[in-house]
């Protein structure tokens, strides 16, 4: 399947593995963000199986959406609303990948779900991701894991785009003034719609995060911080280039007076001097 909004939609919501999915990463997100509550909150990529469950709360939630794969609305219309009353308005909005419509320090929290393995330029876009952060901001990266299953399965979402291995999604976000703050792991199960792993895929989940090393999740989830570091130039040093003020009442002390005029002919000697000079 390609990345595109309406087949990601659809297999989230319309499919038994991708609401099983949905309901995994959903989980694990929310043991490590429990409750975001009075927090500006935004989703870049398709996020929305997880701005559902951890956005309720959140004083602001946005949806934003690349070109790559399109934009649709969020949330839905409630079926038999009025259009001048009741229904959400929309907060989705399609953006470019280097381009944010949001001031900076705009977010609290921001989650990248199926957008930094299908990014032209993954720096970039991370670069647009901590100016939109406040300081101190944490985002949180979902990408395939490259020793999992779910990478090499096609008919999935974690099919597609470049997978990442912890160390490399890590040394990514440090690049980027990132810093990785916690990680974990999810989607242990096979990518299989069949009824049987299906029915046992929260018994997998619970097994795979007692075992991390023997079995590896589908999908790595990062978790980082916003650093802000001292300015290397401008600030106070620009300040003081000139003299400072503080002392400016102090009076200046007055040179002598013969030597500030030795100082102002250069090394001028004195007539007794010069005399015994041309006699010798």
């Amino acid at each position: 399947m390609d990345l595109d909004v309406v087949d990601l939609d659809h297999f989230y919501r319309r499919t038994p593995l991708g609401r099983a999915a949905a309901d995994m990463l959903a989980r694990r997100v929310s043991c490590l963000w429990p409750e975001i509550r009075g927090e500006a909150l935004a989703g870049f990529g398709f996020a929305l199986p997880v701005l559902e469950r951890i956005g309720r709360h959140a004083a602001r939630t946005l949806a934003l959406m690349p070109g790559r794969i399109g934009v649709r609305r969020w949330p839905e219309a409630e079926k038999g609303a009025s259009r001048g009353g009741g229904a959400p308005g929309n907060r989705a909005v399609l953006v470019a990948e280097e381009a944010w419509p949001l001031g900076d320090s705009f977010l609290d929290r921001l989650v990248i779900m199926h957008g930094l393995e299908i990014a032209d330029d993954p720096v970039a876009l991370l670069h647009e991701a901590w100016r939109v952060l406040a300081p101190g901001g944490r985002a949180l990266v979902i990408v395939p894991n490259r020793a999992g299953f779910w990478a090499r399965a096609e008919t999935t979402p974690f099919g597609h785009g470049r997978p990442y291995s912890s160390g490399q999604i890590e040394r990514l976000l440090r690049q980027c003034r990132f810093m990785p703050t916690s990680h974990a792991s999810a989607l242990y199960m096979p990518p299989s719609a069949r009824r049987f792993w299906l029915r046992v895929a929260p018994l997998w989940e619970r097994i795979g995060q007692r075992l991390p090393m023997v079995t590896a999740g589908g999908a790595l989830i990062v978790e980082a911080e916003k650093q802000v570091y001292a300015p290397r130039k401008g600030g106070l040093p620009e300040l003081v280039r000139g003299p400072l003020t503080v002392i400016e009442g102090l009076g200046h002390p007055a040179p002598a007076a013969g030597r500030a005029e030795g100082r102002g002919r250069g090394w001028a000697r004195s007539p007794e001097r010069a005399g015994r000079r041309e006699q010798g």
